[in-house]
């Protein structure tokens, strides 16, 4: 009696071991799933389906097919971000013949100084200035020139109800300079790290409008915005938004380039 009940449990255990799926035929419905993601245009996901088809070391199949499906799917995405690069490139070349280049031994990049806000322009008024280097690094600075002592640390652009304003720069930190030129005083203070405060994105979006900026200090110094100083920020911000873009496109190529396979 015993015997024969061990012998029904065994032959029932072989029985349920043998209708369970192989590995390939687990690794051969990721390989479907995949497919049918790749149909769908979703690239994507379908590369992350092929990644589950290697977690099956015995679906030899499926895993051969998976990696050749993997290159082929990379090489498609290599053309198409090589194509995003060269048409990148082309408006960073066309962006770049608004600046001139400047690099001095104080500089750790070259530096990008839009043509319509050069030292002829500016050295004797107040304004506002948008610095930008070759890593597409960029900030805004409020730079008074008067014959009164301003201290200023802060500005606030506006144009009725609109309004936005920097964070506060300390009078005497290191992005907060003054300086005496004959009867005249001289203020530049930086906003850097993200200090400006969204200062110039407000800029950009509202430059069709009449705006104005106020330097904040121990007295208040207003000012109405040039437009070409309005269409320098928006130039500097579209040139160091593409910059990084291709600086993020070309690290992207390199990691897709490692997982096509070299041809012999």
């Amino acid at each position: 009696m015993h015997n024969r009940i061990f012998i029904t449990i065994t032959a029932l255990a072989i029985f349920i071991f043998s209708c369970k799926p192989s590995d390939e035929e687990k690794a051969r419905i990721r390989l479907n799933n995949a497919k049918e993601l790749l149909e769908k245009g979703d690239t994507i996901f379908a590369l992350m389906q092929l990644d589950t088809v290697l977690l099956y070391p015995k679906a030899v199949y499926a895993i051969n097919s998976a990696k050749n499906m993997m290159a082929e799917i990379n090489f498609i995405l290599l053309k198409k971000k090589e194509s995003e690069l060269d048409s990148l490139d082309a408006r960073i070349t066309r962006l770049e013949t608004l600046f001139d280049r400047q690099k001095t031994e104080f500089d750790r990049f070259t530096q990008y100084i839009h043509k319509r806000q050069n030292f002829e322009r500016a050295w004797n008024k107040s304004f506002i200035q948008v610095h930008l280097d070759e890593k597409g690094n960029i900030f805004l600075s409020s730079n008074y020139h008067g014959k009164d002592v301003l201290n200023h640390y802060a500005i606030r652009v506006y144009d009725g109800e609109l309004s936005t304003k920097t964070d506060s720069v300390p009078v005497g930190s290191d992005q907060n300079h003054q300086s005496d030129f004959m009867d005249y005083k001289w203020e530049k203070v930086s906003y850097v790290n993200g200090k400006d405060n969204g200062v110039m994105q407000f800029i950009a979006d509202h430059a069709d409008k009449n705006l104005k900026a106020v330097f904040i200090g121990r007295r208040q110094f207003y000012i109405i915005l040039e437009s070409f100083d309005k269409q320098a920020i928006k130039d500097a911000l579209e040139l160091s938004a593409a910059i990084k873009q291709k600086g993020n496109l070309e690290k992207e190529l390199q990691v897709i380039r490692k997982k096509i396979p070299v041809q012999n």
